[in-house]
């Protein structure tokens, strides 16, 4: 599989270069909570042509510096831009993200609005990310609780193959938005709890549903048995998961630990905890051992993943460096 870790030198050395960073790029939805972090990491990579797109209530406002255009369908789709990340929801996207690939723009969109599409890809650049090359002008961009368990689940499954997975997520105020964000800010500490603020459909929530599809899209493990229970929490940044692994071969957590410890993106720690991911670009796991209620033999963990960052907005980046890294270098 063709993966960031897997490039080849002239590869890396092209992703590194002067293309893709003078390539045109809109933040649509950049005052937003992923948008805003969108936009201080293309600064920080190095990206010189950059725009800032939100709603008519925030044109002309002042975001990392850059003065925020109105996303219109005729500022997205006048032809004058490469790429566009989009983080402003799935009607929004619906609307919007045709008329920016209408102006030959690659959208990498980070709503449910395009993931469990058939033909269109959903990608995590380290899992799948060959299959962004086959796009037709639009990526998805997965869920940020798929995200870090996809980039978990690979090197386990390519080494022992999964039976099965159940997770049990506590996610962070911020994957609910600003404004939500606001709300803990402003809360009394002692009015905190769980919550479960998600559509429900009388059995089950619909991020737990997400959760389980887009796994299976990622992994291109369509009939992998994945049972999800989603939880929000009084935590500002920072989505974890507890995570019971039933493999197809052994696999010890010594072993585990190790497949771990080397793949992508991921960092091996004892106690992983959103307060330490939080501003970090890797995904943390830990508490690796034996799951001893599983007949077969199992594996527990908990990882942790700033869903701001790798969980949304650094895996569309992710995802738009891959995609420019192929360009053809003129000459």
């Amino acid at each position: 599989m063709t993966t960031l870790s897997a490039m080849s030198t002239s590869e890396r050395s092209r992703h590194n270069g002067r293309v893709e960073r003078d390539a045109a790029i809109g933040v649509v939805g950049a005052t937003g909570a992923v948008g805003t972090v969108a936009l201080g990491l293309l600064r920080e990579r190095g990206y010189r042509n950059v725009r800032a797109f939100a709603s008519s209530r925030s044109a002309g406002a002042k975001v990392d510096g850059l003065t925020v255009e109105e996303a219109t369908p005729a500022a997205l789709g006048a032809g004058d831009l490469d790429l566009c990340l989009f983080s402003i929801g799935a009607a929004g996207s619906r609307e919007l993200v045709p008329h920016a690939v209408g102006g030959d723009a690659i959208a990498i969109d980070k709503s449910e609005a395009y993931r469990l599409q058939e033909g269109i890809p959903l990608v995590v650049p380290e899992v799948n990310g060959e299959r962004a090359l086959e796009h037709e002008g639009i990526v998805a961009n997965p869920n940020c609780c798929s995200i870090p368990l996809t980039c978990v689940l690979k090197p386990l499954h390519d080494a022992a193959g999964l039976a099965r997975v159940r997770i049990a997520t506590y996610q962070s105020a911020s994957g609910a938005g600003a404004d939500r964000m606001e709300q803990l800010r402003a809360q009394d500490p002692a009015d905190g709890d769980l919550e479960m603020d998600w559509a429900f459909d009388g059995e089950e929530f619909d991020e737990e549903a997400k959760l389980r599809a887009e796994t299976r899209k990622i992994l291109e493990l369509p009939e992998l048995p994945i049972s999800a229970t989603c939880i929000r929490v009084p935590v500002m940044v920072g989505h974890a998961e507890s995570v019971w692994i039933e493999t197809v071969e052994p696999l010890s957590p010594e072993q585990a630990r190790e497949l771990l410890a080397s793949a992508p993106s991921v960092r091996v720690e004892e106690f992983p905890s959103p307060r330490g991911a939080a501003g970090e670009d890797e995904v943390l796991v830990g508490r690796i051992r034996a799951d001893r209620a599983a007949d077969g033999g199992g594996i527990a963990l908990f990882l942790v993943c700033d869903n701001l960052r790798k969980g949304a907005a650094l895996n569309a980046i992710q995802i738009a460096e891959l995609l420019l890294a192929r360009r053809p270098v003129p000459a």
